[in-house]
């Protein structure tokens, strides 16, 4: 068994450090700046169009994509850990690479599934960073931790589908930038239950489209990743030939797009756990207490080995699962992509939480960025299926095993 990275993700993690050094972590406090000094808490901040052409003209662009026609040809084992640097600085970098959700699930989805003049209109602009996009399959009234509750419908009339429903936690879509939503909904309630759900494009300015409000995230905006919005949609529509796929492929197609995402947001965990536990070391070593630097108490040593330990456990589980979608593909790998998405959130939040007791005040204010972290890392144990389904669901799997 093989630890090390190939040459190409050793010289990629080169250049992506360099590029976090001398580009991503000074441009920090002035995004933060011009959040605060714009009138629209999900407006685009200058300085994240800089960071993009930066890291295009470096060559850090697209690196989630395998497939070579469109991305970088990365395998999820080589793309792991240059998410994980992203990680570090989850606001800016992801997005900064092109490489932020829910585009980049949304570029999957319509790279594996969408129609050459989807793919033409879409995609190509998505890719080339001109536009965002907005992922809609949430609502607020039904449980959506179950996709099959969704109650939105799609009805065939002629040649249009129309589109009736409310949506909500839609991914992207308080971008300015955002032009086309993927909207899941019901093409036919009576069909098996699994096979009910549709996917459709819908542009953001078809008629009967109402962007109701801008969701926060523990008071956050969330802009960087788009924004969440409640979205109404009201007689909407479209063209038939919008729909993603097949009439009934929703259910899978959504699948098939959370999978690589779960492993992602796992992998920029790892990072951003690492980003707080050296800004965490750093506090131990220059914060005197009672007479003596942190480091020195007994609870802080206890936290900065525990944090090693629950990181280094993360990344090696992370590492496996990129390792077997590469090998055995997405549904080989299902049992891994579970536990991860349970194992590491938890861990993130867990190490996140004890740097933020280091800076006692500090660590809750916006003068680190721990906050944020701590935020990000909470609610990625709602987002893509909560903690107790993949829980549920992994324990059945298990139990299969043995009935």
């Amino acid at each position: 068994m093989e630890f090390a990275y190939d040459s190409r993700t050793v010289e990629l993690r080169q250049r992506l450090e360099a590029f976090l050094t001398e580009c991503v972590y000074p441009a920090e406090p002035v995004h933060h700046e011009q959040v605060l000094a714009a009138d629209d808490p999900w407006a685009r901040p200058p300085v994240l169009d800089e960071l993009k052409a930066q890291a295009r003209a470096r060559g850090l662009w697209n690196l989630f994509l395998p497939d070579e026609r469109y991305g970088a040809g990365l395998t999820n084992l080589q793309y792991a850990p240059l998410a994980e640097l992203t990680g570090r600085s989850p606001h800016l970098a992801p997005e900064a690479l092109n490489c932020a959700a829910p585009d980049t699930g949304n570029m999957e989805l319509l790279a594996e599934f969408g129609s050459d003049a989807q793919r033409e209109r879409w995609l190509a602009p998505l890719l080339a960073g001109e536009i965002r996009s907005a992922f809609c399959m949430t609502e607020p009234e039904v449980a959506s931790s179950d996709a099959t509750n969704i109650a939105t419908r799609i009805t065939r009339e002629g040649d249009h589908y129309v589109v009736d429903g409310r949506k909500w936690w839609s991914s992207g879509a308080m971008d300015p930038r955002c032009e086309i939503f993927i909207v899941m909904g019901k093409t036919d309630p009576d069909a098996d239950r699994h096979r009910q759900q549709s996917m459709i494009l819908v542009p953001r300015d078809t008629p009967g489209v109402t962007v109701r409000r801008g969701m926060t995230v523990f008071g956050y905006s969330d802009a960087p990743h788009g924004g969440h919005a409640e979205i109404d949609f009201t007689g909407v529509r479209v063209p038939a030939e919008n729909l993603v796929g097949a009439e009934g492929a929703g259910f899978a197609i959504a699948q098939a797009r959370l999978g690589p995402g779960r492993i992602h947001h796992c992998m920029r965990l790892v990072g951003m756990a690492e980003r707080a536990l050296e800004l965490l070391c750093r506090r131990a070593l220059d914060r005197v207490a009672f007479g003596r630097p942190l480091a020195e108490q007994g609870v802080v040593r206890e936290w900065i080995a525990e944090s090693r330990v629950r990181i280094e456990q993360a990344r090696l589980l992370v590492l496996k699962t990129a390792w077997l979608m590469d090998t055995v593909g997405n549904r080989g790998a299902h049992t891994e992509i579970q536990a991860i998405k349970i194992a590491t959130p938890a861990m993130a939040e867990w190490v996140i939480d004890k740097a933020i007791q280091a800076y006692g005040g500090a660590g809750v204010s916006q003068d680190t960025p721990l906050a944020a972290l701590w935020a990000q890392a909470r609610t990625l144990r709602l987002a893509d299926g909560p903690d107790e389904v993949h829980r549920a669901s992994l324990a059945r799997r298990e139990l299969r095993r043995w009935s």
